[in-house]
């Protein structure tokens, strides 16, 4: 039997969400749930009702992206989780591609490239995802920020079990604090170079509004982990 994928779709008074749920329903892929989990919106919940039938929708109070998450997971079935955010969009062959990559090549944790779209949709920049980095590269990186982007991550559920859920006081960074937990819990990311997903930059996305906030959230996550990393790559200099 194929692997279950679940896909998390936070939701919070997001006009685009219709376009996120319509792309996650659209995948080539057959074996996948669809978990919407709505932060406690007062707006623009009306456009999920004609896909109501075909996803799982989980209503909360109001608690950041990462209650959301946490709340979609622990409700999900599948034994791999992508998370979508719902102003972006996933192509047709996300899953497909990015599970059989993980399949090959025995991977817990991966990533993929991305193109930026703006409001209308419309391409600004293709294959705008970091280049290929060997595992100390990565390490390196992320002592100085977030290369990843987490809409093109999918993760094997058995790995969340071992090292945790998202970190619910960080409201902005708590995809960042995650890849380094799972980096130093001794796990790497397998890269598919391949743009999967449409990364939406629009003035009300909150890397625009919160952006003061997340400068000084980026700031308390690299402190936190910046001795155990150079612990980590000084003793991985040959990787």
């Amino acid at each position: 039997m194929s692997a279950k994928v679940s896909i998390i779709i936070p939701f919070y008074n997001c006009p685009y969400i219709e376009q996120a749920v319509s792309s996650a329903l659209g995948q080539t892929y057959s074996n996948i749930e669809i978990i919407v989990v709505d932060d406690g919106s007062t707006s623009y919940a009306e456009l999920l009702a004609p896909y109501r039938h075909r996803i799982h929708y989980l209503g909360k109070q109001n608690g950041g992206t990462a209650t959301a998450l946490n709340h979609g997971i622990r409700h999900a079935s599948g034994d791999y989780i992508a998370w979508l955010s719902s102003d972006d969009i996933f192509y047709p062959e996300k899953i497909s591609i990015q599970l059989h990559e993980m399949l090959r090549h025995k991977a817990v944790i991966s990533h993929t490239n991305f193109n930026y779209i703006d409001e209308s949709g419309t391409v600004t920049q293709f294959g705008a995802g970091a280049l290929p980095m060997t595992r100390r590269e990565l390490l390196e990186t992320l002592t100085r920020g977030n290369p990843i982007n987490g809409c093109t991550v999918m993760i094997k559920r058995s790995l969340l079990k071992r090292v945790g859920l998202f970190d619910e006081r960080l409201p902005y960074t708590h995809d960042y604090d995650l890849w380094c937990r799972i980096l130093l819990a001794g796990y790497s990311f397998h890269y598919v170079n391949q743009p999967l997903i449409a990364y939406r930059r629009h003035p009300g996305m909150g890397t625009i509004r919160h952006e003061s906030s997340i400068v000084q959230e980026i700031a308390s996550v690299r402190s936190r982990y910046r001795k155990p990393f150079h612990r980590l790559i000084h003793r991985h200099r040959d990787v």
